[in-house]
């Protein structure tokens, strides 16, 4: 299996997930019903996408 680096805009995307994620943690976010850790669960597999799958 060949990896390649993630694009910029995924990078960003999942940083952006993240940080929403951590502001979730500390109730800034009540309005999300999803745990912080599922948020960044899902940061992690776009960015793991985004190394494994080419061109993305």
């Amino acid at each position: 299996m060949n990896l390649n680096a993630p694009t910029r805009i995924v990078f960003f995307i999942s940083v952006i997930i993240a940080v929403l994620s951590l502001i979730s943690f500390f109730g800034a976010l009540a309005f999300i019903p999803v745990a912080a850790y599922w948020i960044l669960a899902i940061a992690y597999l776009v960015l793991v996408a985004g190394c494994v799958l080419k061109n993305i």
